[in-house]
């Protein structure tokens, strides 16, 4: 197994493959060994949430198809909607061009943010204020 070299991917035509080890190896992980990953509605293109993710939780969400991030609060895995209900199913994952950033297609069942929101990106900031422009789903 050989590391991926990013620099060379971008060269590469559509259809050309690599082993997911590889890849997975490949990816640039901060000094704590995890990535961002962004959290999209399939189908809507709605940008749910951003977390953090390391190599097992990744390798998790790809084997069960339910999505896994890492806590950095509680220092653990969290199985998006354990605790909730409000589980992530993978439709599809991708790295950014330089893989140090994770693109994952969900099916977000209920809100995807702790507030009880269908998003996290709910503050809207201008240049006088922020508002908070979508209420709670009750």
């Amino acid at each position: 197994m050989s590391k991926l070299d990013w620099k060379q991917l971008e060269k590469e035509p559509a259809g050309s493959q690599h082993d997911t080890t590889s890849a997975l190896e490949s990816l640039r992980y901060n000094e704590d060994g995890l990535i961002p990953a962004i959290a999209q509605q399939h189908g809507t293109g709605e940008v749910l949430m951003m977390a953090w993710m390391n190599k097992l939780s990744i390798e998790e969400t790809l084997k069960t198809g339910r999505v896994c991030y890492w806590s950095r609060s509680r220092q653990t895995y969290w199985r998006k909607g354990e605790s909730s209900g409000h589980q992530q199913h993978l439709i599809s994952m991708a790295t950014d061009c330089d893989g140090d950033t994770l693109l994952l297609q969900v099916d977000q069942k209920g809100p995807a943010c702790h507030t009880n929101r269908r998003n996290c990106f709910y503050n809207e900031i201008t240049n006088e204020q922020l508002i908070v422009s979508v209420n709670p789903i009750k």
